[in-house]
């Protein structure tokens, strides 16, 4: 399995119904290690954890060959007022 940036974007914007999502590929290329923004209204009423486990779950193949996974989960009202300015 070829995991990359846009695999892992578009895996996430289809199974969250994601607003935005922002993957970085922080291993040079070989798929070791990503650092994800994702912002869905999925994540609502959700603990951390418990959006963390969505996205785990979602990822469960994957997170096999990935060896550091850093992701922040917003909802769409967080987003934007992180970004009002």
């Amino acid at each position: 399995m070829t995991i990359n940036e846009e695999y892992l974007k578009n895996k996430l914007i289809n199974n969250l119904d994601a607003f935005y999502v922002s993957v970085h590929d922080e291993s040079d290329g070989c798929g070791a290690k990503f650092n994800v923004i994702i912002v869905s209204d999925k994540f609502v009423g959700k603990t951390l954890l418990q959006r963390h486990r969505m996205v785990n779950e979602i990822l469960t193949e994957e997170l096999k060959e990935i060896h550091a996974f850093s992701q922040k989960t917003l909802t769409i009202e967080q987003w934007n007022n992180i970004n009002k300015n």
